[in-house]
């Protein structure tokens, strides 16, 4: 089967009154013309697990017959007013999801099967909106739908709505010029995201409840250090979702976003073991290890060909023998075949699924302390702390190092200076601005490090690129003119690194952090 289109939506859902007519929007947001309703009849049948699982995440898939774009559709949430909704022709077993469809959507499925869940009839009459040239600036449908959701207890409903939704060229802004005329003409906003929320809506598990404690923590506004934490995981899990499918997709940076949370997910753990029990989440920290290994050759083939590219820009051209652009596309390429051949080994694997199954379960019934009750005030501050500490004696272990072993420990306090950031990022909402000047420092640290890490991975390709090339025929000169002025790079990051690593020593910072 071929690969899915994808096209972005941008557009909101109203209410109106039974019985009243569709507004006109002449004079709103460019519109000159608002034709004559169109009517289209579209049936469509909605897929997810039972336990409702895409729906949990805010993704809906059906397959839909009638109107122009008949077919499967996946819609992915991109923010509130925007979904990246990917189609595929209506071929095949109109009863079976198609598998390309149930690989996207594995990470929230976790393996479980795809059931119809709800099928919908919509009668649509929908309103070109175009500008004094004739150029479509949105779509205003008035809605008709008829829904029926199956279950222990069958459900009919019928019901009204208007959506606007933005041609892909219109300016995004334009949706609050047409969201005040709406609600000028009576429309109030749909408190439902989709049509088949507003079916099912109540069949949708609600998040875990809190305990008592937690509750009362709550409504005094002092958060306990449990719910702050799996805050912090159920954010970093949901990018990690998100980024799966990007990945799966081959979308730009999706394999860096994927790395990024899959880092999080494990310092985070790591870090607040005093507040999720470490003996039952170490088994998944040395899992998340796992994936990253299995991602970062795809990252790391990423930025050293972006960073190659950029260096040699930069030569005159006097000083570029040979075609070393062409040698260089050849074997980024074939680093980039086997780097997206290993990461997607790992994510189509049992070993990946079994991952994910473990996150959900430590935020489905999370391994909490006696720690995880106390209010987070007062609770957090030690983690934050050690993860400060840890800083400062990788940092120690630097002094009087050279060479390998010196570019070694500084990796090393590179690593530890992310680990107390995200910790920092974790406990934000709680300390507030009196954690950002010294987030801010660490940050800085890491940021130079992870430059000077660069010039040590790059110099490290430079010097295999010139043997590789030398046994090719190629002139391998501009290699080693380049591994030079990585190493002079090198020298100057170091130097930028003293100077961070002292304004982070002296910086503001709470008294407690040490």
């Amino acid at each position: 089967m071929a690969a899915p289109s994808s096209v972005t939506e941008r557009e909101r859902k109203y209410e109106i009154v039974a019985g009243s007519g569709v507004p006109s929007l002449i004079g709103v947001a460019g519109v000159e013309n608002q034709d004559d309703p169109v009517e289209q009849v579209l049936d469509a049948s909605y897929y997810d697990t039972e336990g409702f699982r895409l729906a949990r995440g805010g993704i809906t898939l059906r397959r839909r017959v009638g109107g122009s774009d008949a077919g499967w559709h996946l819609k992915l949430p991109v923010s509130a007013d925007e979904r990246q909704e990917l189609q595929l022709p209506p071929g095949g077993d109109p009863h079976k999801v198609p598998g390309r469809l149930r690989r996207l959507v594995r990470a929230y499925t976790l393996g479980e099967k795809l059931v119809p869940i709800a099928h919908l009839r919509t009668d649509r009459f929908a309103h070109r909106l175009a500008d004094a040239g004739g150029r479509t600036i949105a779509v205003l449908t008035d809605d008709h739908v008829t829904g029926e959701a199956g279950g222990a207890a069958a459900r009919l409903d019928e019901w009204r709505e208007l959506e606007l939704e933005l041609d892909p060229g219109t300016d995004p802004g334009r949706l609050d010029e047409f969201d005040r005329a709406l609600a000028e003409a009576g429309a109030s906003a749909s408190p439902w995201p989709s049509k088949l929320r507003r079916l099912i809506g109540d069949r949708v598990p609600a998040p875990p409840r809190r305990d008592r404690r937690d509750r009362r923590d709550r409504r005094n506004k002092k958060p306990s250090a449990g719910e702050v934490v799996l805050a912090s995981l159920r954010e970093h899990y949901g990018r990690l979702c998100r980024a799966d499918v990007g990945v799966r997709l081959d979308v730009d940076d999706s394999v860096h976003q994927m790395r990024v949370a899959t880092r999080k997910l494990r310092s985070t753990l790591r870090s607040f073991g005093s507040v999720l029990d470490e003996r039952e989440t170490a088994p998944i920290v040395a899992e998340l290890r796992w994936l990253g290994q299995q991602l970062s050759p795809a990252r790391d083939t990423e930025v050293s060909e972006e960073r190659l590219g950029e260096q040699l820009d930069a030569v005159p051209p006097e000083l570029v023998f040979g075609p070393l652009r062409q040698y260089l596309t050849r074997y980024f390429a074939r680093e980039a075949a086997e780097a997206r051949t290993r990461a997607m080994a790992a994510l189509t694997g049992k070993r990946y699924v079994a991952l994910l199954r473990a996150l959900d379960a430590v935020l489905e019934e999370p391994p909490l302390t006696a720690k995880a009750r106390k209010p987070a005030k007062a609770a957090l501050r030690k983690p934050l702390r050690k993860a400060a500490r840890k800083l400062n004696r990788a940092q120690a272990a630097t002094r009087g190092l050279e060479g390998g072993e010196l570019e070694h420990a500084l990796h090393d306090v590179r690593k530890k200076a992310k680990r107390a950031r995200y910790a920092a990022d974790t406990v934000k909402p709680v300390y507030g601005k009196k954690v950002r000047k010294w987030r801010k420092n660490v940050k800085a640290v890491q940021v130079t490090l992870g430059d000077y890490q660069d010039t040590v991975v790059g110099r490290e390709t430079l010097h295999h690129l010139t043997v590789a090339g030398h046994g090719e025929g190629q002139n391998t000169f501009t290699f080693g003119m380049l591994y030079a002025q990585d190493a002079g790079r090198a020298e100057r990051l170091r130097e930028r690194f003293t100077r961070e690593w002292r304004r982070l020593r002296k910086g503001t910072r709470p008294g407690w952090l040490g």
